[in-house]
């Protein structure tokens, strides 16, 4: 068995799975920002739930990716950050959550904008640097989703 290393292996290309999954993940975010716009008043509340618990939901999935990074990093003050902000983008979706549609959509929106941005500044130093355009790519047809469903709420 080898010795933990101390930041994760080096990723490599991006496999073409993860990018066609990621893709398809955008899915609900293209579809509720334009069901916000199209659907009648009583199925609006929906439209805009289930977008801004989608939107929630990812959030967390990225602030959990952190949590996992960590793990695998020695003990120190990189660890901590990784794991400190891990929690911050689900306690910051449930505040948006909590909030009417035309402000919780900006939050969230807000909030995946601020994931990547978060990404960006530590994925290099950890060996993903590769993940980072299509990181940029989901997150802003992701945040757009958001805003214009906030701008139909």
């Amino acid at each position: 068995m080898s010795a933990p290393s101390s930041a994760p292996d080096a990723a490599g290309p991006v496999p073409l799975l993860a990018t066609r999954l990621g893709l398809a993940g955008l899915l609900p975010f293209v579809l509720g920002a334009a069901l916000v716009w199209i659907v009648n008043e009583e199925a609006h509340p929906y439209v805009v739930d289930a977008l801004a618990g989608y939107a929630a939901l990812i959030a967390s999935f990225l602030g959990g990716l952190h949590w996992g990074l960590a793990m695998r990093l020695p003990e120190g003050p990189l660890r901590v950050a990784r794991l400190r902000w891990a929690v911050l983008p689900s306690l910051i979706a449930w505040i948006g959550l909590t909030m009417p549609a035309y402000a919780g959509l900006v939050v969230l929106g807000g909030l995946l904008i601020a994931c990547y941005l978060v990404d960006r500044r530590s994925y290099p130093a950890l060996g993903l640097a590769p993940w980072l355009t299509l990181r940029f790519r989901l997150s802003t047809v992701a945040a757009l989703s958001c805003f214009l469903a906030a701008a139909g709420s």
